[in-house]
């Protein structure tokens, strides 16, 4: 892969969590107005912008998501994994889920082909909407994101009050595209699958002008999109441009962006029948009525940043976003059945396999966020002790809105079984109203990392979030409007044992807010409950002697759980003030992660390793869920990767990966378990020349042993699903300059 150049400034600027734009422009236009008169007048020597080289088969610059001015990875004391474009490429991966093989932190939590996807980091389900970011700013992850122009994808492990306003603990995902490239480069992509996937893929980057001071990359691609389960059959295509423009020697403008768009029948996860599992039959599809369409989303993501040095210690940093998202949602879904046996519903399908079969179609879903970010970044020394200094202010306006769906219990369209599907008459009356949702945050931090001598540094974040939440459906129903403000802190200090080896120690805050429904059932209707904050601390050891590294993480998180209590001898939370929602207990994960890679001669190696134990605890409304597992959380997961170069055959590398997660339970009361599974894959890739140009041959083999299993267990709503993991698939690509 080619050598690509990021411009930075002399201090390695972060572009951390950014922040909601709408309501505060006119105060951040200030700032800016503020801070270049301040430049202007400012007697110290400019510095010029200093060049940043990153090799994109081995990043190494610190995750822009650490919310922290820019420090080596290494030295930061957090838990993070920054995955590389080389290794989105070698792993074949097409979608966010598709690289959680990489890192034993996280697993699948709602993954259905053809669908977006949903992440658990540390044992919880991190939030689509408030847990994601693109170069650093706020985006929803309730659409398909493409990985091919990625450079990086970035994730954070553990509570993130620090760098986002609100969000679930577990992780924070950051995308970084791929930056204009130093020198001229024409990059060929093509990869076909045994499934009948098909993809082609060009990436163009370089610099233009007399002195080399504009720089562009443009991604390309399309993609006939099928897969294991019938009915499958669709496309994708994205458009992605990177430039950056050098406007004098201390300032630095750069824009990123891209359009994209995927189409393809999702595959709606399995369920119990009764209370035992189906087969694993990966091929199985419910969504195969006559009237089925694919699931479609368009995005639109686009941003601009704008970096000027004031002196060799101190810079400024603006930032813009804007993404745009348009889906229809559209199933043939299965979903509970009567029993007549036992003479109940059942909210899994009957034991023989029948399920009751709804028509659901959201038309024309419309989600936007507008985000902005200022911040101030530079050292400063004062009694003989160092201090990394970085400041700013976030503001982010997000919105969602609909129209009427077509959605059960509404459209009925029959009695399926998943042995033999009957063809029904669709049954698409859009009368269950949309909730249309907008919300707006202002976010103030500060961060400072001391330096109290070689050996010792303290870090010290604080970010206060002000938020503004409204919702309505579409028939003026429900309606709900709050607003709350939040501050989160995190400390934490770091010891360098040698020049290899650090321990760290951290605590850190998060929190999520939630409002009761605006439903009559709930005496509390409307009103937004006290503000969830959950903790965490975590102690660590890192090691990196450049060519060996291993890293070990102890780590407790607390996360307040919220419910129903049932009044006045109510058996269902259904008639009109019979329940009301509160906070109840909570949830604590506690585990040890693991990691290490090293490269020796011809041998390559990398694993990670992570034990969870979760528990339920202080429920009022369940007790006999106390103590019991979260669903769908495995007790541990193994991940490695070898690779081993011939000497015998120069440029020829064997590579083969293994994934184990172990047991996790299915149901709340932990009554059934959802076994332990095992999937190796294998990969030769072969480096040689065409034409003079470098190119490189790779043949994949996934799931070699074409091992059977369900690999995840999500329950929502009183209902089991599982996904089966995908039978063999054999994959050919080459990469090629031209």
């Amino acid at each position: 892969m080619a050598t690509t150049t990021r411009h930075a400034s002399p201090i390695c600027l972060p572009t951390a969590a950014a922040s909601p734009f709408k309501p505060r422009a006119a105060a951040l236009a200030c700032l800016l107005a503020c801070t270049s008169a301040a430049q202007a007048q400012s007697t110290a020597p400019t510095a010029s912008l200093a060049e940043i080289v990153i090799q994109s088969s081995t990043v190494t610059a610190s995750p822009d998501v650490s919310g922290f001015a820019d420090q080596p990875l290494a030295t930061a004391p957090l838990s993070a994994t920054v995955i590389s474009s080389d290794q989105i490429i070698n792993t074949g991966a097409r979608r966010l889920s598709d690289l959680y093989r990489l890192d034993a932190s996280v697993s699948d939590a709602y993954n259905a082909g053809g669908y977006y996807d949903y992440a658990s980091v540390r044992g919880f389900v991190i939030d689509n909407t408030y847990n994601y970011r693109r170069e650093g700013l706020p985006i929803s992850a309730e659409t398909a994101l493409p990985l091919d122009h990625l450079a990086r994808v970035e994730l954070l492990k553990g509570t993130s009050g620090i760098q986002a306003g609100t969000s679930a603990p577990g992780g924070l995902f950051n995308l970084v595209v791929k930056r204009p490239t130093q020198n001229t480069l024409r990059s060929l992509r093509l990869d076909a699958a045994s499934t009948g996937n098909a993809l082609v893929h060009a990436d163009l980057g370089g610099r233009l002008g007399d002195n080399r001071d504009v720089g562009y990359r443009l991604n390309l691609l399309g993609e006939r999109l099928n897969s294991h389960a019938r009915g499958t059959e669709g496309q994708r295509a994205l458009m992605a441009l990177a430039m950056d423009a050098r406007l004098s020697p201390d300032s630095l403008l750069e824009g990123e962006f891209e359009v994209s768009r995927r189409s393809q029948a999702s595959v709606p996860g399995l369920s119990l029948l009764g209370s035992a599992l189906p087969p694993a039959d990966p091929r199985i599809n419910i969504n195969t009525q006559p009237w089925s369409q694919p699931v479609v989303f368009q995005n639109f993501s686009g941003s601009l940043r704008y970096t000027q040095a004031i002196n060799s210690e101190w810079n400024w940093q603006a930032q813009l976003g804007r993404q745009r998202l348009k889906t229809d949602d559209r199933l043939a879904y299965p979903y509970g059945c009567y029993e007549p046996v036992s003479d109940e519903y059942l909210f899994s399908y009957c034991p023989n396999g029948d399920f009751d079969l709804y028509d659901y179609r959201s038309e024309n879903e419309r989600r936007n966020t507008t985000a902005a970010q200022w911040r101030i970044n530079g050292t400063l020394t004062t009694g003989g002790l160092q201090h990394q200094l970085s400041a700013g202010a976030l503001t982010s306006r997000f919105t969602d809105r609909g129209q009427p769906q077509a959605d059960d219990p509404y459209n009925p369209v029959g009695i399926g079984n998943i042995y033999t599907l009957p063809p029904f008459a669709p049954l698409a009356e859009f009368t269950d109203p949309y909730t249309n949702r907008t919300e707006r945050s202002t976010e103030f931090f500060v961060t400072d990392v001391i330096r109290w001598n070689d050996q010792l540094q303290t870090w010290f974040g604080l970010r206060h979030t002000r938020l503004d939440r409204t919702s309505v459906r579409t028939d003026a129903t429900r309606s709900t409007a709050y607003t709350q403000n939040v501050t989160t802190p995190w400390l934490a200090a770091t010891w360098q044992l040698n020049a290899a080896q650090m321990a760290y120690a951290s605590w850190g805050q998060g929190v999520e807010s939630e409002v009761a429904p605006g439903r009559p059932r709930y005496t509390n209707q409307g009103e937004p409950l006290p503000a969830l904050k959950s903790r965490q601390w975590e102690l660590g050891l890192k090691s990196d002697d450049g060519g060996q590294r291993w890293n070990a993480t102890l780590f407790s998180m607390v996360r307040p759980a919220s419910g129903d209590l049932l009044l006045g001898g109510a058996t269902e939370c259904a008639a009109d003030d019979s329940c009301t929602r509160i906070i109840d207990g909570n949830a604590r994960h506690q585990g040890l992660e693991l990691g290490g890679g090293r490269t020796s001669g011809a041998w390559s190696y990398n694993a990670s390793a992570t034990w969870i134990h979760a528990e339920r605890r202080s429920s009022v409304i369940d007790p006999a869920l106390n103590g019991q597992r979260p669903t769908n959380v495995p007790n541990w997961v193994l991940r490695a990767n070898v690779s081993h170069a011939l000497a015998a055959v120069p440029g020829l590398h064997l590579g083969a990966h293994l994934s184990h997660e172990g047991r996790r339970a299915v149901l709340p009361n932990g009554s059934l378990q959802l076994p332990s599974w095992t999937r190796i894959d294998a990969s030769l890739r072969y480096e040689t020349r065409l034409q003079d140009q470098p190119a490189t041959w790779t043949l994949a083999v996934d799931n070699l042993l074409d091992r059977r299993f369900f690999k995840e267990s999500p329950y929502q709503y009183g209902h089991v699903y599982l996904f089966p993991n995908a039978p063999r698939t054999v994959r050919l690509s080459l990469e090629t300059n031209f």
